[in-house]
């Protein structure tokens, strides 16, 4: 895990998605058009959190989140997905 100078706000949380399955569990290969969107990631950096409310996740936690959750952006060649620590369902 690299480290990034990106510092998230409030109750935000920078996640480094991990990669689409490439083969079933039978040995199919899946090619990229028919893969889904990867719903596990790592956190590589969290928010202060609000005064109401303290961040529970640490950066190195794997977690698990919504199909549709975040932003996605690419910084230094890498995606991330930027989001509330609310659409984060469970650390794994």
């Amino acid at each position: 895990m690299a480290k990034v100078n990106i510092k998230p706000l409030a109750d935000r949380v920078l996640i480094e998605p991990l990669q689409a399955e490439t083969k079933t569990a039978s040995g199919i290969i899946i090619p990229d058009n028919a893969k889904e969107k990867p719903q596990k990631g790592t956190v590589v950096a969290v928010g202060p959190g609000t005064k109401d409310e303290k961040i529970t996740v640490k950066v190195g936690d794997t977690v698990l989140y919504g199909k549709y959750a975040g932003t996605e952006l690419k910084f230094d060649g890498t995606d991330y997905l930027m989001m509330r620590e609310s659409d984060i369902l469970a650390i794994v």
